[in-house]
C-alpha cells in the first residue's frame, strides 16, 4: 500500500480494480468512483473510495489494508433544506483562461491559492446545493502525474502499440508540464483541502455532486465531497 500512496495513478488504478472489468471507454464515470487520501500528519492514512457499484473488497492483496464498507442510502435520505452538515473535499482548484485572457493561453489552467480558491470551492458549493458557513482552507501536495507528451507523435504511437491508455499532458487541461523524459511530461495539478460547516439549501443538487464529484483531476484523488451532521439547523 506505500507505494500506493505515493502515486495518484497507482490509487487510481487499485481504485478502479475494486469494480468490474469492461465498462466501455470511461470506466470511472461509468462506475461512479471518486477517491481521495486522507492525511492527519500523525495517525495513519485513510483512502476513501466511493463507487455506485459494490466494491469487491477480495481483489486486493492479502494483508492490503484494514477495509470497511458502508451504504450511503441513509445520507442520501436524510438530506433536506435547513440541514446543517460538516463537509470535506480535497479540490483542483484551478480556473481557465478563456481566450482573450492575460494571465495565459487559452484554456490554459491557472492554479489558484488563498482567497482564490475560497472563491473557487464557494461557487461549486453554491452550485452544489450547499449555503456555506465556514471554511478552513489548506494547500495539499501537488499531484503530479506521467503524461505522454501529445506534441511527440512517437511517445503516441509507442504507447498505442502496447495496448495502453494514451493520457496526453493536453488531456490532462493542464499546459507547462516540466518535460523530464522522453516523450512524456510531468503535470502538476494544484489541490486544496476544504473543511467547514455549511447548510443544505437544495437537496438534489447535493446529491448529484455527491454521486458525480465536484471539480476536475477525479481520476487523481480529487472531487469526493463528504458528508457528516454538523449541529443546529439554520
Amino acid at each position: 500500500m506505500q507505494r500506493d500512496l505515493r502515486n495518484p495513478v497507482a490509487l487510481h488504478r487499485r481504485a478502479m480494480s475494486l469494480v468490474p472489468d469492461g465498462l466501455g471507454e470511461s470506466p470511472r464515470a461509468q462506475a461512479g468512483v471518486l477517491f481521495r487520501l486522507d492525511t492527519d500528519g500523525t495517525g495513519a492514512p485513510v483512502l476513501l473510495v466511493q463507487s455506485r457499484v459494490a466494491p469487491d473488497q477480495t481483489r486486493l492483496p492479502q494483508g492490503y489494508a484494514e477495509v470497511h464498507a458502508r451504504e450511503m442510502q441513509a445520507l442520501f435520505g436524510a438530506l433536506r433544506p435547513g440541514l446543517v452538515v460538516r463537509y470535506r473535499l480535497l479540490g483542483n482548484t484551478v480556473r481557465r483562461c478563456g481566450p482573450n485572457s492575460t494571465a495565459g493561453r487559452w484554456k490554459q489552467a491557472i492554479a489558484l491559492h488563498g482567497e482564490d480558491a475560497d472563491r473557487w470551492w464557494t461557487e461549486r458549493a453554491t452550485a452544489a446545493g450547499l449555503a456555506l458557513r465556514t471554511i478552513l482552507s489548506d494547500s495539499a501536495d501537488t499531484l503530479s502525474t506521467w503524461h505522454v507528451d501529445a506534441r511527440d507523435p512517437s511517445a503516441v504511437r509507442s504507447k498505442e502499440e502496447e495496448g495502453g491508455e494514451v493520457p496526453s499532458a493536453a488531456a490532462a487541461g493542464v499546459v507547462g508540464g516540466r518535460r523530464s523524459r522522453e516523450g512524456q511530461v510531468l503535470v502538476p495539478r494544484q489541490a486544496t483541502r476544504f473543511e467547514g460547516t455549511a447548510v443544505v439549501r437544495d437537496a438534489q443538487s447535493l446529491r448529484n455532486a455527491l454521486l458525480n464529484g465536484i471539480g476536475r483531476s477525479k481520476s487523481y484523488g480529487c472531487g469526493l465531497l463528504s458528508l457528516a451532521p454538523g449541529g443546529q439547523e439554520g
